[in-house]
């Protein structure tokens, strides 16, 4: 098989190649590496290549599941294989873990191929894909631009043909932001559904969820009822649905009725782009019969991200202190400055300060659950602007060497308090205005690509629904899809 032929297929469409033996799969990872020794050496998307491990699992005979010989790729964090390492997007630590993560397992169930990791930042705590010891991953609709965070290499590999879809797992847009990015499909599932463990069986308190990015919303469909389900010790648990994901894209969608709002949700500015973004996708859907308003969801945008920092930054600084007493502190001591600075945040703040900034993620389920008991959705941008340039994002040389002289200062409350916090951490902070809503509450959340930019960068439509009613996201998206298909439109590299 030539690419020419490859990327026109979506990982369903590859594994009925491979079933019907117009294709073996290990033609298929040939053109997969092929195609990711063409573009990589740009993008700086895959920063470990197992081809050979890959080869060598085909030749064991792969399970045939729905994906049977299709190429895939994981995300270098919280997507654990055992043979390969895990570098969480560090420079010194890298972890041979003894297991599978459990979400591994339910792919190679599929008959997935993982052959290679994707770039990300440094334990996922950046917005875009810029780490230190990896370099940044290159946009593939404009190079030099942000391929979001922290999923971005996975869908830069995705956008860029490598393969039709890669692992990826969303902790405040993690999913969501980089597929807006890049222009695929991302959807974040509800709280519970796919498995988390067993190293992370609880990740953030539960903001984290895992699921791959895609091209196409039936694979995404087709994942997760391949990836959901309960797993030993988890702390949520969601059931199967009655009728698997896939089969619902089948049945037709009722007209809803979707609120939608550019009231960003953490203080940040909506760029003129990110507004016809949704203006656009609004048109379409009262075009496609869809009632359509404007009302915002009663959100404390000052409460939420506070909240939130109080919470992750307790994480960061355990993850810190786990990595200083296996590797050492001179390996701790090399991490960058904003994960160091976060541990610090972290370790200043008091367990009642946890306890109280849950009860603030409380608050704002109550508020979304109200808010979901008027509207079917919501609907807003994913994106506040357009993906940015490299080194806007992270800190500069003069913010990083603060945080490398402030991080051993127990400083969290002070800044905090004082209003510093915010705008040291604003760049990030802010591209979350709309993403970091679906973690705190928990509820299934999608990224569609729909509008370009006439800079030729796609911004995406985030549309957010109730608990446990991803099937309903995923109908809407294949409507959406089929009424203006993006399947064809790809970077030019």
């Amino acid at each position: 098989m030539k690419f020419s032929e490859y990327w026109q297929y979506d990982g369903l469409g590859l594994a009925e190649l491979v079933r019907k033996r117009d294709v073996t799969a290990s033609e298929l990872l040939d053109v997969a590496s092929q195609r990711l020794d063409a573009v990589n050496p740009q993008l700086n998307a895959v920063i470990h290549n197992f081809k050979d491990a890959a080869q060598q699992r085909i030749r064991q005979k792969i399970p045939q599941g729905v994906f049977a010989g299709v190429p895939f790729i994981l995300k270098d964090l919280l997507d654990d294989l055992t043979g390969q390492p895990t570098s969480f997007g560090t420079e010194q630590v890298r972890w041979w873990p003894e297991k599978n993560a459990e979400i591994v397992n339910r792919y190679l169930k599929t008959g997935l191929v993982p052959f290679a990791k994707s770039n990300l930042p440094e334990f996922g705590l950046m917005i875009s894909t810029e780490s230190k010891a990896f370099g940044p991953a290159h946009n593939p609709w404009k190079m030099g631009h942000s391929t979001g965070g922290s999923s971005g290499g996975s869908a830069a590999a995705v956008a860029a043909r490598i393969v039709p879809m890669a692992s990826a797992n969303d902790g405040g847009g993690s999913i969501r932001f980089p597929a807006a990015c890049c222009g695929v499909f991302g959807l974040k599932p509800s709280r519970g559904r796919n498995p988390t463990g067993p190293f992370e069986a609880e990740g953030w308190d539960g903001a984290i969820a895992g699921h791959p990015i895609t091209l196409s919303v039936r694979d995404s469909a087709a994942m997760l009822d391949a990836l959901c389900g309960p797993e030993l010790g988890a702390s949520f648990l969601l059931p199967k649905p009655k009728m698997p994901f896939l089969d619902q894209l089948k049945v037709p969608i009722k007209p809803l009725r979707i609120g939608y709002s550019l009231k960003p949700m953490i203080p940040a500015s909506v760029s003129p782009e990110a507004r016809a973004a949704v203006e656009h996708s609004v048109k379409l859907l009262k075009s496609l019969g869809h009632q359509v308003e404007e009302a915002d969801p009663a959100i404390d945008v000052e409460q939420m991200w506070q909240d939130f920092m109080v919470v992750i930054s307790g994480h960061t600084a355990a993850k810190v202190a786990q990595i200083k007493q296996i590797w050492g502190a001179k390996v701790a001591a090399s991490l960058e400055p904003g994960t160091l600075s976060a541990a610090m945040l972290g370790r200043s703040f008091s367990s009642a300060d946890v306890a109280q900034a849950k009860e603030g993620w409380y608050k704002v389920r109550c508020a979304m659950a109200e808010y979901l008991t008027r509207y079917d959705m919501l609907l807003t941008p994913t994106l506040i602007a357009e993906p940015a340039a490299h080194g806007v994002i992270p800190p500069s040389k003069f913010e990083a060497l603060q945080m490398k002289l402030g991080h051993r200062l127990p400083l969290g409350k002070l800044l905090m308090n004082s209003g510093l916090l915010f705008k040291m951490s604003e760049r990030v902070l802010s591209r979350m205005a709309f993403t970091l809503m679906g973690n705190v509450t928990g509820l299934p959340s999608m990224s569609v690509p729909l509008y370009w930019a006439p800079s030729g960068l796609p911004l995406g439509t985030q549309i957010t629904g109730r608990l446990n009613d991803e099937g309903r996201l995923l109908r809407l998206a294949k409507q959406l899809e089929s009424a203006q298909p993006w399947f064809e439109r790809r970077p030019l590299l």
